[in-house]
């Protein structure tokens, strides 16, 4: 009989501690992964529009998102996973997101980036956002490389790069056709 109630009431603290965790999760955090979601959305959209949208209250963000934006489009980013959102705290969730694109086509390496945006929330508005990087040495080392081997091609097209610039997609075809040429140097 002892052993019986013993059960019964881990059972009964189990189901306590496990209702209480889902309790204590604020809804401002489930409208927030929600939010994020959105943007993520407006993001791989490939829409300006969309996005410019989702960042009416991110406007110093919006230079630099909107230019990756179509940084990304032009370069065929491709979602190869869509990772679990990361809650920092009650108003800043990281999404990493894998993708596949041709930068790493052109180093002709087996290897899917994953780029993390840092978004910021407050009172149900994307306030800021911000991006990181798992991009590898040797993606540094091409940038490098193009720079100084064939600035022709990445020059003009990147003047203004993550500030706004007016052709990303020019600057990233420069960047894929140098990294390609200095793939084939190696």
């Amino acid at each position: 009989m002892k052993q019986k109630l013993t059960a019964i009431a881990l059972i009964l603290i189990l189901a306590a501690c496990k209702s209480g965790t889902q309790s204590e999760i604020p809804n401002s955090s489930n409208d927030n992964v929600a939010l994020a979601n959105k943007f993520i959305d407006a993001f791989y959209s490939f829409n300006e529009d969309t996005l410019k949208s989702i960042l009416s209250k991110a406007v110093d963000s919006q230079p630099s998102i909107l230019y990756y934006q179509k940084w990304a489009e032009c370069a065929n980013y491709e979602i190869f996973a869509r990772n679990d959102f990361i809650l920092k705290n009650d108003t800043l969730i990281s999404c990493p997101i894998t993708v596949k694109d041709d930068l790493m086509g052109a180093l002709n390496i087996d290897f899917n980036v994953t780029d993390s945006f840092h978004i910021s929330i407050l009172n149900d508005r994307i306030v800021s956002v911000k991006t990181t990087s798992n991009d590898l040495d040797i993606y540094y080392d091409a940038k490098d490389w193009v720079k100084t081997n064939q600035p022709e091609l990445i020059e003009v097209p990147c003047i203004g790069i993550w500030e706004g610039g007016p052709t990303p997609c020019e600057c990233v075809k420069g960047m894929v056709e140098g990294f390609s040429l200095f793939t084939a140097a190696k």
